[in-house]
């Protein structure tokens, strides 16, 4: 499926494998910021090659996807949808992940990449239902993702520990395509 959109000089478009490089630089900066993913920076150590092999194997499955943002030739936000593999009675579903550069938050390209994967997942034959986990305090994801349509399906209560008296829920979401 051929995906290129040009909003407001972004360009939204499906991901090559030569974005790995881009895709892996926002990942570190997103885990080093400390405030939206479970890896912390000392654990999060994707080297560029298993980058490549990771984006090479979601680019090459029919039921997978990555979808990126772009200004002026930089990547600088990606969302991702993934299956669960070999479990027939998952095979219906799958859930993403998504991330914006800083400095381009809140500028509505989340809703452009998400926007994007709804659409694909709407066109994909198999995909039925679309999941994501958020933390509790990303409160601009969780209402991006209720005015898209997502609905909350449950909560994992104290999920994620920051520290000795800080814990954050992990809420979960989905929205049936089909």
């Amino acid at each position: 499926m051929s995906i290129s959109k040009d909003i407001d000089s972004y360009i939204v478009r499906i991901g090559k494998i030569e974005d790995a490089e881009a895709i892996l630089d926002i990942q570190k900066s997103v885990v080093s910021e400390g405030e939206f993913l479970i890896s912390v920076s000392e654990e999060f150590n994707k080297t560029s090659s298993q980058q490549k092999e990771w984006v090479q194997s979601i680019l090459e499955s029919e039921n997978e996807t990555l979808i990126v943002a772009e200004k002026d030739g930089e990547v600088v936000g990606w969302v991702v949808f993934e299956i669960t593999k070999n479990r027939k009675r998952l095979s219906h579903t799958g859930s993403f992940g998504m991330l914006i550069r800083k400095g381009y938050r809140g500028l509505g390209i989340g809703k452009m990449l998400l926007k994007t994967l709804l659409e694909w997942a709407e066109k994909n034959p198999l995909i039925e239902k679309v999941s994501l986990g958020v933390f509790s305090t990303n409160h601009r994801a969780i209402s991006l993702y209720k005015k898209m349509g997502f609905i909350e399906e449950g909560r994992k209560i104290k999920e994620f520990k920051f520290n000795d008296n800080e814990y954050v829920d992990d809420i979960l979401m989905y929205k049936l395509v089909k």
